[in-house]
């Protein structure tokens, strides 16, 4: 009897997909079927959505602890450096106050976001979401969390067009943070590769060595992080080192930036000028020289 039955259901299974694939009408019968064993799936998937809803559940909660952990501990760390920071700053605010220095004030900044990246592979710029509207301008510095990321090139009423410092047509003056000493850093073309030209090759630049802009003509304020010497090269016919250095900024990650709003070149000259006691002094001398030369 078990058999008979089978074959029964068999049968009626192949008749109900002949009639399903001959005649449209049963487009409205399995509708209305569809429409009837919907809860009863509902109900029989209603175990495993729950199992894994939780599992998700669960596995959120761990990524989320772990992250909270993991911030957490950056929190100690910035905390800690801003603690050392702050006992540096009264240090350096002492000795600069012993050398009658000016004070060198915070740059102010806004933050950006990438709009679009220049899909011209010969040129490397990008789009950001600030413009003439938030005071944004051209020659402006933008940088991200790791270092400088370029300058502004164009703007618009609401969204700017940004020149990133890999561009070939990039050129910028820095510094060696450990020396001091200053040379220009072109762009290759390549966002992990900067080329750091006319270095001699007796000058003290060693791989490691991190760049940081110079402040000098006046665009880029001075002691931002800008690359770091991946190779250097000596060529004993040669009277200029190959020297090669990769950005420290993210340039192909970053997706949000700080326009930097640097004091004008006229204000950052007045910082450097004599004080009215040493132009008095130097004036002193001066005339002392034109009497000395004075025939009698």
């Amino acid at each position: 009897m078990p058999g008979y039955r089978l074959l029964l259901c068999v049968l009626v299974s192949a008749a109900l997909m002949f009639v399903d694939t001959r005649f449209t009408r049963m487009e409205v019968v399995r509708a209305q079927l569809s429409t009837l064993v919907a809860p009863i799936q509902w109900v029989v998937s209603l175990p495993s959505e729950v199992l894994n809803w939780g599992s998700l559940a669960f596995s959120d909660q761990r990524a989320l602890l772990e992250e909270n952990r993991r911030l957490r501990g950056q929190l100690l760390t910035l905390s800690h450096r801003v603690q050392r920071m702050a006992s540096l700053t009264a240090e350096n605010v002492r000795l600069r106050e012993l050398l009658a220095a000016g004070q060198r004030d915070e740059v102010p900044f806004i933050t950006a976001e990438l709009l679009s990246l220049d899909t011209d592979p010969f040129s490397h710029q990008m789009v950001i979401d600030r413009g003439r509207r938030n005071g944004a301008y051209v020659g402006q510095p933008v940088m991200d969390a790791s270092g400088l990321v370029g300058q502004i090139t164009s703007v618009s009423a609401f969204s700017s067009r940004v020149l990133l410092v890999a561009d070939a047509s990039h050129a910028l003056p820095v510094q060696i943070n450990r020396n001091g000493l200053r040379f220009i850093v072109q762009g290759t073309g390549r966002y992990d590769e900067l080329n750091v030209l006319h270095v001699p090759d007796t000058a003290d630049i060693r791989v490691g060595d991190l760049l940081i802009t110079s402040g000098l003509a006046g665009r880029f304020p001075s002691g931002y992080p800008v690359g770091r010497v991946a190779e250097v090269e000596h060529d004993p016919g040669q009277s200029f080192a190959t020297v090669n250095a990769t950005p420290v900024a993210q340039l192909q990650r970053s997706r949000h930036f700080l326009l930097l709003f640097p004091p004008s070149p006229a204000k950052m000259a007045g910082e450097g000028r004599l004080s009215p006691d040493a132009v008095e002094a130097a004036l002193e001398v001066v005339r002392q020289s034109l009497d000395e030369e004075t025939p009698r």
